[in-house]
């Protein structure tokens, strides 16, 4: 795909979750919505269903050829996909708690070319096109230079699909070492900030990849050091991510047995 039509799908991508997200916004202070269970601290909220529904008609509507895989509506890879997750951190939403997130990546022929996160409570556009660096509101964005893992800080997400012996040990692990660490319920928007140099890093065990995949492509972008997310269909299925500064990236390999790959994993 050429830079001019990366480009559009970039600026169209910034355009729909910012208008998508601040109608998601609106309801979030309004609390006027209805919340399903999925399974354990899995939530659904109705302003997901809508928001997704938003955003995938208007990407269609833009992009009739790209396809389309969200957290709600499901979908499949194809050679030009769009992977969405209408509200990441929906556990706090419905809570009332203001750190939650929109991303949408485009995928094309397995490999993230486009990462878009917006955060409406703040109204923060984090946004990256493979091999053109990072921004978060339209200035350059980048990693932590930090190198020592006594002032590091590691976000992290856990969820039980997963059993809670690995990040019971690598929490034990961080505290051990002096290494600080942030559980802040929305994995998509945690990267983000790892991009934009607040934290040193992220992990999550398994990762579903409408929440990992724009976050992984800005942290690469940004400078940072990222797994192979993509390994064994990770796209499509989901899989382990660990992205970090460059300077602590192998120990937070070494801390979570994540390994990592070079950025080329992400984006040509």
């Amino acid at each position: 795909m050429h830079s001019n039509e990366l480009n559009a799908r970039r600026w169209a991508c910034e355009a729909i979750l910012r208008t998508t997200g601040q109608a998601a916004r609106a309801r979030f202070i309004a609390g006027d919505f209805k919340t399903d269970l999925k399974g354990a601290q899995d939530f659904v909220s109705e302003v997901d269903r809508t928001t997704e529904h938003s955003i995938k008609h208007a990407l269609q509507e833009h992009f009739p050829t790209d396809s389309f895989l969200g957290e709600e509506s499901g979908g499949g890879l194809g050679d030009s996909t769009w992977i969405v997750d209408p509200i990441d951190g929906t556990s706090n939403f419905v809570r009332g708690t203001a750190y939650w997130c929109l991303s949408a990546a485009l995928v094309v022929d397995g490999v993230p070319v486009i990462g878009v996160i917006y955060d409406p409570m703040l109204d923060e556009m984090f946004s990256c096109q493979a091999g053109k660096g990072a921004t978060v509101n339209g200035r350059p964005m980048s990693v932590t230079k930090n190198s020592a893992p006594t002032d590091a800080v590691l976000g992290l997400s856990f969820n039980f699909q997963t059993k809670p012996t690995t990040v019971s040990r690598v929490i034990g692990d961080l505290l051990s070492n002096g290494t600080s660490f942030r559980m802040m319920g929305a994995g998509a928007l945690s990267l983000a900030h790892c991009a934009a140099g607040r934290t040193d890093g992220f992990w999550e065990e398994f990762m579903k990849p409408w929440d990992a995949a724009a976050g992984l492509l800005l942290i690469a972008e940004a400078g940072g050091i990222v797994c192979d997310y993509g390994a064994d269909d990770g796209y499509s299925k989901g899989n382990a991510v660990l992205g970090a500064t460059p300077l602590l990236a192998d120990y937070f390999s070494e801390l979570t047995g994540v390994p990592l790959a070079s950025s080329k994993a992400i984006a040509p």
